[in-house]
């Protein structure tokens, strides 16, 4: 019995999976307009603010004032000082940028200037395939903590001509420090908080250790950490014993009443657990360096991190009267994530013609989660809710296997020419697997399926791309400078996947068995090849005046849908009213989607700089959009193709000294993301059961049109390099929609303004911070589960009177972290 959303979500998640490709390696370069260089940065080093930022991911060490591409970049500084701990804390220094907090079972959905199409999702994303995430150069598919990071960097618009990955709307960079084969250093952090709507603490501690071997020639560095972050949400409804235990007790009641019954029916059919989406992370990065010469050098890195959580952060908008911090599910829903990575990075400079560098990669990744699939079921109309009983539960696994090798050339000669080359291979594995149980209901309807297995599905994917790039700047003059870059791709996709309904008998052999028959798996290809290109150019009008412009295009790989195809029998069945889970020749597969992005922009160091400022415009347009669907028959979760949009916009980011000790800083960004030509069948809704079109000037969801932040911090020196230092930050979040234009029982998010602050003592040896974070406790909802037509949805049961039904819980809301005040420590040795 194919399920509406959940199983929509899960298996669109799934396909959407597509290459996300490995970059040249990271570096840091001796001077701006030379190749980047090998030489690490030390540990302790401290990138100057704003516009002084040095970056890389131009390929070429600079400053972010003479950067000719648009790059933002979030200090070590600013991350400390924000307490900025993973993606999902960095949209509101990053003008452009949403990631939404919908708590740690996921990274966050991150959206580069509105480039999304599918519907926010109470569960966020383990994937992107929209969006580039590198460790240095090396792709990610977790979102690894900030540990030991020395900056953030955020590059706009596609990347294809300079990165591996072929990026559709751009890249985040984590910037590693680096092994030092000079000192031995131990750098110390922690942090304890008191949580508002919480019955716990929270806390988190990190050390990195830097470890001289052999001076000049080998170096071990290692950063580990472990985070216990303290939950808020309270799941009082979880089934003591299904299958015999009432999920509603008290029928009749309507949305906001308590369905629950008496404190006897809580007693025997209910138990609690409180705090459910509580985070409990651990993480650690280790790097060898091995350098022969300042000529020859390689770095061996191994990463591991694994993230367990109690549930999803997330209510119901008080449907059977829960409140604002409970969520209402039957069952415990807790998820594990767990990402291993080694990479090896070799460094060779060539007679001072060019830098070879070698990144080679090696990631795999293995989710489980459990959640509450009751509603789902219920959403089918196939007369569930007749058992008093019932309720569900599925078991997700996901189990990735990538590797990544580059190889990059990129030119040291010097002079008026130069020049990046460079090919790379990708190859992904991914296998999945779902399985949905029926507590007790088998026995209820008299079938022999002792398991309550009810569906189950299964998926192999193997994705490989391979790519040669290139780009070459002809510096006209001092000033004025010209780029051209091209990329070749080419990709296969190979997929098998097949579902059965082991309850009714479709597809799988009697009970026992769970095995899904061969003839309900089918073989999948895709393949496409393709060209995209950049030009870029950029003049200096004077060392703290500069202008660029780029016109870039990028894409993302199409794939196999992981559907059986109908066959006539399957129509015969499905037109007399049976059950049918297949795809017809329409919903089989999806192609490539394109982007073409236009921007200027201007940077400024003036009055000393004293002020500085970034500000761009743009123009993206999106072609063949990607989007989330569902079958036909089965309503399972597919990918396709679906109209164009377009995305242009503004975004502002800059900082006045008005002081030596006083600092304000501020961004801001507007992005109108919306539909320009018709997408037939965009958007799927439940009840009433139907398919809509999105019409041009629909406004695109998952991100804010309006966006910004303002920091304001002062310094106090003491003398002998202690000082005191208070902050103040303040971040706009505009509104945001659920569902595109709000189709189908969409929801408009309302915007929210957030506050933090902290005061910190610092000395050359330690600093000690007191903080708030979210200091007026402010409730707000940050991405919707669902659509609204299930939020009142009353599911009666046969042969019961009118109103005597069973209330769907399938509408959610993620909510923001309320309010932390606690210390925050770093000790240096």
């Amino acid at each position: 019995m194919g399920g509406r959303f959940s199983r929509t979500r899960l298996l669109c998640a799934t396909a959407l999976v597509s290459i996300v490709g490995t970059a040249a390696l990271a570096q840091e370069a001796p001077a701006s307009g030379q190749a980047a260089s090998s030489t690490p940065t030390a540990a302790n080093s401290t990138p100057a603010d704003g516009n002084e930022i040095i970056v890389t991911g131009s390929r070429r060490r600079t400053t972010l004032q003479d950067a000719p591409i648009n790059i933002s970049a979030v200090s070590a500084e600013t991350l400390a000082r924000e307490r900025i701990d993973d993606v999902r804390g960095l949209a509101a220094f990053t003008p452009g940028l949403t990631a939404v907090d919908t708590g740690p079972a996921s990274t966050g959905n991150i959206i580069l200037r509105g480039i999304n199409s599918g519907d926010t999702s109470d569960t966020g994303a383990n994937h992107n395939t929209s969006v580039g995430v590198y460790l240095g150069e090396v792709p990610l598919y977790l979102d690894f903590k900030f540990i030991d990071i020395q900056r953030v960097e955020v590059l706009e618009g596609p990347q294809g001509t300079l990165y591996g990955l072929g990026t559709l709307a751009g890249a985040v960079r984590y910037i590693p420090n680096r092994p030092d084969t000079d000192r031995f250093s131990v750098d110390v952090h922690g942090r304890g908080y008191a949580e508002s709507h919480s019955s716990d603490f929270g806390g988190d501690g990190d050390v990195t250790i830097n470890i001289p071997i052999v001076k000049d020639h080998i170096a071990f560095r290692t950063a580990t950490g472990y985070y216990d972050e303290a939950g808020f949400i309270d799941d009082n409804y979880i089934l003591k014993n299904p299958g015999t235990s009432n999920p509603q007790p008290a029928r009749g009641t309507t949305l906001g009443e308590n369905g629950f019954g008496t404190s006897a029916d809580y007693a025997a059919n209910f138990r609690a657990n409180h705090d459910i989406n509580y985070e409990h992370t651990f993480t650690t990065r280790n790097q060898l360096l091995l350098e022969y010469n300042p000529n020859i050098k390689a770095y061996l890195t191994y990463a591991h991190q694994q993230t367990k959580t109690g549930g999803r952060q997330v209510n119901a908008d008080n449907v059977l009267g829960t409140g604002n911090y409970e969520a209402p599910f039957r069952y415990a829903e807790p998820f594990d994530r767990k990402a291993d990575l080694f990479s090896a990075e070799i460094y060779v400079n060539m007679f001072n013609i060019a830098q070879l560098v070698s990144a080679t990669e090696y990631t795999k990744q293995k989710l489980t989660n459990t959640e509450d699939n009751t509603d789902l079921l219920l959403d089918l109309n196939y007369g569930y809710e007749a058992f008093p009983d019932f309720s569900s539960y599925a078991i997700n696994h996901e189990r990735d296997k990538q590797f990544d090798q580059e190889l990059r050339l990129v030119s040291t000669h010097g002079g008026p020419i130069s020049w990046v080359i460079g090919g790379f291979y990708n190859r992904l594995k991914q296998e999945t697997d779902r399985h949905e149980y029926t507590p007790g209901f088998a026995e209820f309807a008299g079938i022999d399926r002792p398991d309550n297995l009810e569906y189950e599905s299964s998926s192999h994917t193997q994705t490989a791309e391979k790519a040669a790039y290139g780009e070459g700047t002809l510096h006209i003059t001092k000033a004025w400078q010209v780029t051209g870059g091209v990329r070749y791709y080419q990709y296969n996709v190979n997929t098998i996947g097949g579902q059965a309904l082991p309850l009714i008998g479709v597809g799988v052999d009697p009970y026992p068995s769970t095995a899904i028959l061969p003839s309900r798996f089918t073989p999948g290809h895709a393949a496409a090849n393709g060209v995209v290109w950049k030009a870029n150019t950029s003049y200096k009008f004077s060392d703290n005046l500069l202008a660029y412009a780029t016109y870039s295009t990028g894409y993302r790989v199409g794939g196999a849908n992981r559907v059986v195809p109908c066959t006539a029998a399957d129509l015969a069945r499905a037109a007399a009213g049976g059950q049918v889970l297949c795809a017809l020749p329409n919903e089989l597969f999806y192609g490539p989607d394109k982007t073409r992005n236009a921007e200027i922009g201007i940077r400024a160091s003036l009055f000393d700089k004293r002020v500085q400022f970034t500000l761009d415009g743009f123009h993206i347009d999106w072609s063949d959009i990607q989007v989330p669907s569902q079958t036909t028959y089965g309503a399972i979760g597919i990918l396709k193709n679906a109209g164009k949009a377009v995305s242009q916009g503004i975004e502002f980011t800059g900082s006045v000294k008005i002081t030596p000790n006083l600092v304000v800083q501020a961004n801001y960004a507007y992005d109108d993301a919306h539909l320009t030509s018709v997408a037939p069948n965009l958007v799927v809704v439940q009840d009433p059961q139907e398919q809509l079109d999105g019409e041009p000037g629909d406004r695109l969801p998952g991100s804010t049109k309006n966006s910004g932040s303002a920091q304001v911090t002062y310094t106090y020196p003491l003398g002998d390099g202690r000082a005191i230092e208070a902050n103040w930050t303040a971040a706009y979040t505009g509104s945001i929609y659920s569902r595109v234009g709000l189709l189908g029982f969409g929801t408009r998010i309302p915007g929210y303004v957030t506050h933090r602050a902290s005061l910190t003592y610092r000395t050359k040896k330690y600093d000690i911070s007191l903080f708030a974070d979210n200091i007026f406790d402010k409730y707000a909802v940050t991405s919707i589960g669902n659509d609204q037509s299930s939020l009142d949805r009353i599911r009666d049961a046969f042969g019961t009177v009118a109103g005597q039904g069973v209330v769907e819980r399938f509408y959610t809301q993620s909510v923001l972290t309320p309010r932390r005040v606690g210390i925050d420590f770093n000790v240096h040795y």
